[in-house]
């Protein structure tokens, strides 16, 4: 651009995404939420699922409620969950299980790091496999306990560090191929000592 005085003024181009960003935005969005349905839909997960939902009563929430995958493993005992989930594809890959169940599930929040419910909402809350890829687990897990009632228990499963150094060494080799396949999932997070920095007491 020219000004009158014959000075310029350089405008720089409107960036636009590479089509390395531009793939990879379509494999986090549409490829991820598929491929987490399909290698965690697995049989052999259902008994740690019932075992997890047990005991479950009242208002729940769920965070990483994913394609629905723990809706059928509700007990009676629920009547409603909020499921905290921010993958489109993956909300409606649970649009069959949703509307299966007699439970009142309702998609209420995108992000777990940043909950607009109230303090002391839920009687409990529930996660499977989802602290893991959580950006910030500290905040979400700090959310998660501010939304709970006095008494409201937090029923998990997770995977994270191993016990054995061995196998720590291959997780940490292993992590950024994991990340980068399963969108962002760690395999070296102690969640014991996240939980416990946030003030749960695992039992």
């Amino acid at each position: 651009m020219h000004r009158h005085d014959g000075s310029q003024i350089v405008t720089p181009k409107e960036s636009r995404p590479s089509a390395t960003d531009r793939t990879d935005g379509f494999y986090a969005e549409h490829v991820v939420p598929r491929l987490v349905n399909l290698t965690c839909a697995a049989k052999t997960a259902d008994p740690l699922r019932r075992r997890v939902c047990a005991g479950l009563v009242g208002s729940v929430i769920e965070i990483g409620f994913g394609s629905g995958l723990n809706v059928p493993h509700y007990p009676a005992a629920v009547t409603t969950v909020a499921a905290v989930e921010p993958s489109d594809v993956a909300w409606k890959l649970a649009a069959g299980r949703v509307q299966g169940t007699r439970v009142h599930v309702e998609r209420s929040a995108l992000d777990a790091q940043a909950l607009s419910y109230r303090d002391n909402s839920f009687d409990a809350a529930v996660s499977t496999w989802s602290l893991c890829t959580i950006g910030d687990p500290v905040a979400a897990l700090t959310e998660l306990r501010r939304v709970l009632k006095p008494g409201g228990r937090f029923h998990f499963v997770e995977h994270g560090l191993a016990p054995d150094e061995e196998v720590r060494r291959w997780q940490r080799r292993l992590e950024p191929l994991q990340k980068r396949i399963f969108g962002g999932c760690h395999l070296t997070r102690s969640m014991i000592d996240l939980l416990n920095s946030t003030g749960f007491v695992v039992q």
